[in-house]
């Protein structure tokens, strides 16, 4: 009686009730993590502190990478996803065993345990790809992006030795089809998304390379503020400071400001302008009609200009 009794409260839960639990702080840590990006993406929190630098993170997270949908007025960070999933293994985590739940938790535990591999399973494998991006590709350190990584690889492991499994086999089959399927996905996604083969389309001899950083709301209305005052950014083409300047604003900020080409085989330059005005240097700002040399930080650009330029 007693021998049956201990097995059937064994078979309440295929796995480690330990593990759920672990599983279900790390996914609210998640939640958080990509929560408060999302929420500073959509301009609803003002800016994150990054340790590591604040400058790593808005790269990455302005990236071209950084955005899953941008279409029709509708903006979905990639963090939102991540957002999703973190909430799904919370979810997940926890359902079983909360006191409310009496009938098929059997069923259900074993339900979950396996939707919390699957999930976990393709999380860490796009965060390898998203790590990859990120060192190789946009050649920056995040940190929020590096937590969310080492919770995935930590939800996965959880997963794997908190699932009381029977069948590895079966378990090590499917992890592989989908890891498979994970990275073939991201890497066609990240090709896709990546800027330097649009450069090649639409970037030509006199041109300058394509920014290709996104904006958020406030660099664009600071851009804007820029413009309605007159203020002027005098580059070259082939100048990497330039660049460098016009990335600190983002893709479409960039475009919102008024900047003269002022190299002499540059495409619509205004040489003869940049001349007159004596610009030497580049980038140049003229700010109520003083010339400033060299790149300026947002910050600076908004002391020079009186605007209270806030993220």
């Amino acid at each position: 009686m007693g021998s049956s009794r201990l097995i059937s409260r064994r078979r309440q839960d295929q796995g480690s009730k330990w593990a759920r639990i672990t599983m279900a702080i790390l996914s609210t840590v998640g939640v958080i993590d990509t929560g408060s990006i999302t929420l500073n993406r959509w301009g609803w929190i003002g800016s994150l502190s990054c340790p590591g630098g604040l400058d790593g993170c808005e790269k990455v997270l302005n990236s071209p990478w950084g955005t899953l949908v941008d279409s029709n007025g509708l903006e979905l960070p990639l963090s939102f996803a991540g957002l999703i999933a973190y909430f799904a293994i919370l979810v997940m985590s926890i359902s079983p065993i909360l006191p409310v739940i009496s009938e098929k938790k059997l069923d259900l535990s074993r339900r979950t345990w396996w939707g919390l591999f699957y999930l976990s399973c393709g999380m860490s494998v796009f965060s390898l790809v998203l790590l990859w991006l990120m060192f190789f590709k946009i050649e920056a350190f995040c940190f929020f992006c590096v937590l969310s990584s080492l919770i995935s690889f930590s939800l996965l492991f959880l997963s794997l030795f908190g699932g009381g499994w029977d069948d590895m086999g079966k378990l090590i089959f499917r992890g592989v089809l989908i890891s498979l399927a994970v990275l073939l996905g991201g890497l066609i996604w990240s090709s896709a998304v990546d800027p330097k083969s649009e450069n090649q389309i639409t970037t030509g001899p006199g041109m300058p390379p394509i920014v290709t950083t996104k904006s958020t709301p406030a660099k664009i209305d600071f851009a804007r503020y820029l413009t309605s005052q007159g203020i002027v950014q005098y580059s070259a083409y082939w100048c990497p400071h330039c660049h460098e300047q016009k990335e600190m604003f983002g893709r479409e900020a960039a475009a919102e400001l008024r900047i003269v080409e002022c190299a002499s085989d540059g495409k619509n330059n205004q040489h003869e302008l940049c001349v007159r005005k004596g610009i030497e240097g580049f980038p140049s700002w003229e700010i109520n009609g003083q010339i400033s040399s060299g790149v300026k930080s947002l910050e600076q650009l908004s002391e020079l200009t009186g605007y209270n330029y806030r993220e």
